[in-house]
């Protein structure tokens, strides 16, 4: 069981719960393949790794365009040489009611939470064939698991690449590991970042601060799942905090 020499790639890992995961698992021995839109706080990512004796390399990566994930992959492939695993980690969550109309972020989280993290498979699917080795981890949300106002098409994103991640285990056969993983409340800037109803980032971000726990707490999930032997796959993984209805 073990990370040490990985090649993982990470999308949205600029900050939260991809920044968390990258440096957990840069700490393991992992070689990182950094993605996010942001260069100047990728770059900052990178050199904390680096600083701590890492292996890095990153690329500013949009996800919705396909492009960008291909050039991503092939980063990883030119640089080490392969690629061990995928973490379709990128999401946005501009949540707002129905009667809102914020039709405009309806179309936003479809494109980067669920054609993203496709597009994110599509472009690793071919490696992992010809190595005859992969793993794809899709964070996903206890969003989809409860629904409440505010969140139903946040949600529904989350939810078909729910779908679409048990299908592709289905169809994986014995050469590629798929795991989901679904982080409850986090400490994040989920709020700060997407949300563009005043009302709903209020309540949203009252909550994170008497409930939410750390990115970490997703990042030793997914470190667990990677780290398993070849032949074992952690399907789903659920982590929230305790205080979470």
């Amino acid at each position: 069981m073990t990370i040490e020499n990985k090649v993982v790639a990470v999308t949205g890992a600029r900050r939260g719960i991809g920044r968390a995961t990258a440096l957990r698992l840069a700490d393991s021995g992992a070689r990182l393949v950094l993605g996010s839109r942001n260069e100047a706080e990728l770059a900052k990512v990178a050199g904390e790794i680096e600083a701590a004796g890492g292996q890095v390399v990153f690329r500013v990566t949009d996800v919705i365009r396909r492009s960008d994930l291909e050039a991503l992959i092939e980063l990883a492939c030119a640089r080490f040489g392969r690629l061990d695993v995928i973490v379709n980690n990128a999401g946005i969550g501009p949540i707002s009611r129905f009667d809102a109309l914020r039709v405009e972020d309806w179309d936003a989280m479809i494109d980067v939470n669920l054609k993203g993290s496709l597009y994110g498979i599509a472009a690793a699917l071919p490696v992992f064939a010809a190595q005859r080795k992969g793993h794809v981890v899709n964070v996903i949300s206890t969003a989809g698991l409860k629904i409440v106002p505010t969140m139903g098409v946040y949600a529904a994103t989350k939810n078909a690449l729910r779908t679409a991640t048990e299908a592709l285990r289905q169809e994986a056969g014995r050469h590629l590991r798929v795991t989901e993983v679904s982080p409850g409340f986090i400490d994040t800037n989920f709020a700060d970042a997407s949300i563009t109803d005043p009302e709903v980032r209020a309540v949203i971000l009252k909550q994170k601060e008497e409930t939410a726990i750390s990115p970490d707490a997703i990042a030793r999930a997914i470190a667990f799942a990677i780290e398993q032997p070849d032949d074992v796959e952690i399907g789903s993984i659920v982590v929230r905090p305790t205080a979470q209805d």
